[in-house]
């Protein structure tokens, strides 16, 4: 994910880290998150970078998938970033902070256990901010088309002549 950020685009990693703090496994600046490598970032125009950081780990403890990189979940997370869905997205990830130091003494992103975390999530799973950005996932996460080959996934067949003559017939995998 390119940062565009033109006073970010000149930092070398070693002055993007030195001019942020560490959270948990992202890098929080003024305007923006970066991945603990500084490998990827981005910038905000609309949330808060701590709370950017909170949907991106949210997303991760949803559909956890070890071989998927944050910058994706990040992308796929990126649509909160905007004046209309941002005042909504900052009240649900407030209430999920105050269940998080109601259950576990701390905010949801300085939870170090992912099963610490996603008991936290567990517990708001009928709350509707949990419900839109689960949902949202869905489509924002698995759509695109980069990670496609990590599940083996080689995209739609319709533009091909369909599945009937590309694999239809490959079901080793039943026997």
């Amino acid at each position: 994910m390119a940062v565009k950020d033109r006073e970010l685009r000149g930092l070398t990693r070693r002055q993007l880290l030195k001019g942020a703090t560490a959270m948990g496994a992202f890098v929080i600046g003024s305007g923006y998150v970066a991945g603990p490598t500084a490998a990827w970032a981005t910038e905000m125009k609309a949330l808060k970078p701590e709370s950017f950081a909170t949907l991106v780990q949210m997303a991760r403890d949803i559909y956890p998938h070890d071989k998927v990189a944050d910058e994706y979940y990040a992308a796929a997370v990126k649509g909160y970033d905007v004046q209309e869905k941002s005042e909504i997205a900052e009240i649900g990830i407030d209430a999920l902070n105050k269940r998080a130091r109601e259950m576990k003494g701390d905010d949801y992103l300085n939870i170090g256990w992912e099963r610490d975390r996603v008991d936290v999530l567990r517990s708001m799973e009928e709350d509707a901010f949990f419900q839109t950005v689960r949902g949202g996932l869905v489509t924002g996460l698995y759509n695109q088309k980069a990670i496609w080959p990590i599940f083996g996934y080689e995209g739609e067949s319709y533009s091909q002549g369909g599945y009937l003559h590309r694999g239809f017939d490959d079901i080793a995998w039943i026997g």
